[in-house]
Protein backbone atom coordinates (compact mmCIF):
# COMPACT_ATOMS: atom_id res chain seq x y z
CA UNK A 1 0.00 0.00 0.00
CA UNK A 2 1.44 3.38 -0.64
CA UNK A 3 2.41 6.00 1.76
CA UNK A 4 -0.26 9.05 1.82
CA UNK A 5 2.21 11.93 0.55
CA UNK A 6 1.89 15.09 3.27
CA UNK A 7 0.52 18.28 0.97
CA UNK A 8 3.10 20.67 1.03
CA UNK A 9 2.48 23.35 3.80
CA UNK A 10 3.38 27.35 3.43
CA UNK A 11 5.35 28.51 6.16
CA UNK A 12 4.21 30.72 9.01
CA UNK A 13 4.83 34.52 9.16
CA UNK A 14 7.56 34.08 11.98
CA UNK A 15 8.94 31.26 9.69
CA UNK A 16 8.59 33.07 6.28
CA UNK A 17 10.68 36.33 8.24
CA UNK A 18 13.54 34.53 9.34
CA UNK A 19 13.91 32.49 6.00
CA UNK A 20 13.85 35.52 4.00
CA UNK A 21 16.45 37.74 6.36
CA UNK A 22 18.65 34.14 6.42
CA UNK A 23 18.50 33.88 2.66
CA UNK A 24 19.38 37.31 1.71
CA UNK A 25 22.17 37.45 3.58
CA UNK A 26 23.65 33.76 1.94
CA UNK A 27 23.34 35.59 -1.37
CA UNK A 28 24.29 39.23 -0.74
CA UNK A 29 26.13 39.31 2.67
CA UNK A 30 28.14 42.79 0.79
CA UNK A 31 25.30 45.46 -0.27
CA UNK A 32 27.16 48.20 -2.39
CA UNK A 33 25.11 51.04 -3.01
CA UNK A 34 23.71 50.91 -6.99
CA UNK A 35 24.18 54.28 -7.38
CA UNK A 36 27.47 55.99 -7.65
CA UNK A 37 28.23 58.91 -5.77
CA UNK A 38 31.16 60.48 -3.89
CA UNK A 39 28.76 62.00 -0.79
CA UNK A 40 25.59 63.11 0.59
CA UNK A 41 24.74 65.69 -2.03
CA UNK A 42 25.85 63.43 -4.79
CA UNK A 43 23.79 60.86 -3.50
CA UNK A 44 21.20 62.95 -2.71
CA UNK A 45 21.00 63.63 -6.56
CA UNK A 46 21.88 60.79 -8.00
CA UNK A 47 18.25 59.15 -5.72
CA UNK A 48 15.93 61.88 -7.08
CA UNK A 49 17.28 60.84 -11.31
CA UNK A 50 16.34 57.76 -10.41
CA UNK A 51 12.96 58.07 -10.22
CA UNK A 52 11.12 55.92 -12.95
CA UNK A 53 14.67 55.58 -14.99
CA UNK A 54 17.18 51.98 -13.81
CA UNK A 55 20.39 52.74 -11.71
CA UNK A 56 22.49 52.35 -14.76
CA UNK A 57 21.16 54.80 -16.64
CA UNK A 58 21.51 57.13 -13.85
CA UNK A 59 25.51 56.22 -13.29
CA UNK A 60 25.88 56.70 -17.31
CA UNK A 61 24.22 60.24 -16.76
CA UNK A 62 25.65 61.28 -13.31
CA UNK A 63 29.32 61.91 -14.37
CA UNK A 64 28.26 64.67 -17.09
CA UNK A 65 26.13 65.98 -14.87
CA UNK A 66 29.30 66.45 -12.09
CA UNK A 67 30.81 67.98 -14.98
CA UNK A 68 28.73 70.95 -14.91
CA UNK A 69 28.69 71.28 -11.40
CA UNK A 70 29.53 68.77 -8.44
CA UNK A 71 28.29 70.61 -5.17
CA UNK A 72 25.26 72.36 -4.76
CA UNK A 73 27.09 76.10 -4.95
CA UNK A 74 28.00 75.43 -8.24
CA UNK A 75 24.81 73.70 -9.27
CA UNK A 76 22.31 76.47 -8.15
CA UNK A 77 24.27 78.60 -11.14
CA UNK A 78 23.70 76.55 -13.76
CA UNK A 79 20.50 77.85 -16.25
CA UNK A 80 18.08 74.97 -15.83
CA UNK A 81 18.18 74.28 -19.12
CA UNK A 82 21.79 73.17 -19.31
CA UNK A 83 20.92 70.38 -16.44
CA UNK A 84 17.75 69.43 -18.30
CA UNK A 85 20.05 68.89 -21.56
CA UNK A 86 22.20 66.65 -19.60
CA UNK A 87 19.85 64.64 -17.65
CA UNK A 88 16.69 63.88 -20.58
CA UNK A 89 17.54 60.55 -20.82
CA UNK A 90 16.60 60.08 -17.57
CA UNK A 91 13.40 60.88 -17.97
CA UNK A 92 11.32 63.92 -16.39
CA UNK A 93 13.99 66.07 -17.16
CA UNK A 94 11.87 69.19 -16.67
CA UNK A 95 10.74 68.55 -13.36
CA UNK A 96 14.10 66.86 -12.32
CA UNK A 97 16.38 69.81 -13.53
CA UNK A 98 14.19 72.14 -11.80
CA UNK A 99 13.98 70.38 -8.50
CA UNK A 100 17.77 70.10 -8.86
CA UNK A 101 18.42 73.43 -9.15
CA UNK A 102 16.20 74.37 -6.88
CA UNK A 103 17.42 71.97 -3.83
CA UNK A 104 20.79 73.17 -4.46
CA UNK A 105 20.01 76.91 -4.46
CA UNK A 106 17.84 76.17 -0.75
CA UNK A 107 21.32 73.68 0.59
CA UNK A 108 23.01 77.11 -0.02
CA UNK A 109 20.81 79.62 1.46
CA UNK A 110 19.02 77.74 4.71
CA UNK A 111 22.02 74.47 5.20
CA UNK A 112 25.49 76.19 4.44
CA UNK A 113 25.90 74.20 1.00
CA UNK A 114 24.73 71.02 3.29
CA UNK A 115 22.52 68.52 2.88
CA UNK A 116 20.74 67.87 6.49
CA UNK A 117 21.05 64.81 8.26
CA UNK A 118 17.27 65.15 8.60
CA UNK A 119 14.30 62.90 7.56
CA UNK A 120 11.54 65.89 7.52
CA UNK A 121 14.12 68.79 6.24
CA UNK A 122 15.12 66.57 3.27
CA UNK A 123 11.54 66.05 2.77
CA UNK A 124 10.95 69.23 2.42
CA UNK A 125 13.25 70.00 -0.44
CA UNK A 126 12.21 70.25 -3.81
CA UNK A 127 11.52 66.34 -6.00
CA UNK A 128 12.47 64.51 -2.30
CA UNK A 129 9.82 62.25 -1.64
CA UNK A 130 9.50 59.81 1.49
CA UNK A 131 11.80 57.31 -0.25
CA UNK A 132 15.04 59.47 -1.41
CA UNK A 133 14.56 61.11 2.17
CA UNK A 134 14.88 57.37 3.27
CA UNK A 135 17.92 56.08 1.23
CA UNK A 136 19.89 59.41 1.66
CA UNK A 137 19.42 58.68 5.66
CA UNK A 138 20.31 54.84 5.02
CA UNK A 139 22.83 55.15 2.65
CA UNK A 140 24.74 58.55 3.05
CA UNK A 141 24.49 59.18 6.88
CA UNK A 142 23.61 55.61 8.43
CA UNK A 143 20.47 56.06 10.06
CA UNK A 144 18.30 52.91 10.13
CA UNK A 145 15.96 53.39 7.19
CA UNK A 146 13.82 51.05 5.13
CA UNK A 147 13.13 53.02 1.96
CA UNK A 148 10.14 50.93 0.25
CA UNK A 149 9.97 51.16 -3.67
CA UNK A 150 7.31 49.59 -5.81
CA UNK A 151 9.81 46.67 -6.16
CA UNK A 152 9.70 46.13 -2.54
CA UNK A 153 6.33 46.27 -2.33
CA UNK A 154 5.82 43.82 -4.62
CA UNK A 155 8.25 41.23 -3.45
CA UNK A 156 6.71 41.92 0.31
CA UNK A 157 3.70 41.06 -1.26
CA UNK A 158 4.75 37.84 -2.76
CA UNK A 159 6.11 36.61 0.50
CA UNK A 160 3.41 37.25 2.44
CA UNK A 161 5.44 40.23 5.12
CA UNK A 162 2.47 42.94 4.14
CA UNK A 163 -1.37 43.11 3.06
CA UNK A 164 -0.68 46.68 2.64
CA UNK A 165 -1.98 48.49 -0.27
CA UNK A 166 0.56 51.15 -0.82
CA UNK A 167 4.40 51.56 0.35
CA UNK A 168 3.75 53.58 3.41
CA UNK A 169 1.78 50.75 4.90
CA UNK A 170 4.51 47.89 3.52
CA UNK A 171 7.40 50.02 5.07
CA UNK A 172 5.61 50.07 8.68
CA UNK A 173 5.29 46.52 8.12
CA UNK A 174 8.81 45.40 7.37
CA UNK A 175 10.14 47.41 9.79
CA UNK A 176 7.72 45.98 13.02
CA UNK A 177 8.82 42.62 11.39
CA UNK A 178 12.72 42.98 10.79
CA UNK A 179 14.80 43.66 13.58
CA UNK A 180 16.36 47.88 13.15
CA UNK A 181 19.73 46.94 12.72
CA UNK A 182 19.09 44.97 9.59
CA UNK A 183 16.90 47.51 7.95
CA UNK A 184 19.28 49.43 6.02
CA UNK A 185 21.26 46.08 4.70
CA UNK A 186 17.60 44.67 3.62
CA UNK A 187 16.71 47.27 1.74
CA UNK A 188 19.29 47.02 -0.81
CA UNK A 189 19.26 43.09 -0.55
CA UNK A 190 15.64 43.12 -1.09
CA UNK A 191 16.74 45.07 -4.36
CA UNK A 192 19.19 43.28 -5.61
CA UNK A 193 16.98 39.62 -5.03
CA UNK A 194 13.73 40.99 -6.97
CA UNK A 195 16.42 42.53 -9.88
CA UNK A 196 18.22 38.85 -9.99
CA UNK A 197 15.23 36.52 -9.12
CA UNK A 198 12.25 37.68 -8.36
CA UNK A 199 11.34 40.39 -10.84
CA UNK A 200 7.84 41.80 -12.36
CA UNK A 201 7.69 39.59 -15.41
CA UNK A 202 10.22 36.79 -14.39
CA UNK A 203 8.40 35.28 -11.06
CA UNK A 204 4.52 35.81 -10.48
CA UNK A 205 4.73 34.39 -6.76
CA UNK A 206 4.91 30.52 -7.80
CA UNK A 207 8.89 31.13 -9.58
CA UNK A 208 11.70 31.86 -7.49
CA UNK A 209 12.97 30.66 -4.80
CA UNK A 210 11.96 32.57 -1.59
CA UNK A 211 8.19 32.41 -3.05
CA UNK A 212 8.41 28.92 -3.59
CA UNK A 213 10.21 27.96 -0.09
CA UNK A 214 7.52 30.24 1.41
CA UNK A 215 4.41 29.24 -0.21
CA UNK A 216 5.11 25.73 -1.55
CA UNK A 217 1.31 25.15 -1.64
CA UNK A 218 0.47 28.33 -3.65
CA UNK A 219 -0.78 26.89 -7.18
CA UNK A 220 -1.72 31.08 -8.69
CA UNK A 221 0.40 33.63 -9.57
CA UNK A 222 0.09 36.24 -6.10
CA UNK A 223 -1.68 39.17 -7.45
CA UNK A 224 0.24 42.09 -6.40
CA UNK A 225 -1.61 45.10 -4.79
CA UNK A 226 -0.50 48.35 -6.63
CA UNK A 227 1.15 50.83 -4.50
Amino acid sequence: MSEVQTPPRNLLKAERVEYVLNRLEALYPETPVPLDHFDAYSLLVAVLLSAQCTDERVNQITPGLWELADNPHDMAKVPVEKIREVIRPCGLSPQKSKAIQKLSEILVNEYHGQVPENMAALETLPGVGHKTASVVMAQAFGHPAFPVDTHIHRLAQRWGLTSGKNVAQTEKDLKRLFPRDKWNKLHLQFIFYGREYCSARGCDGTVCEICTTCYPARKKPKKTRKA
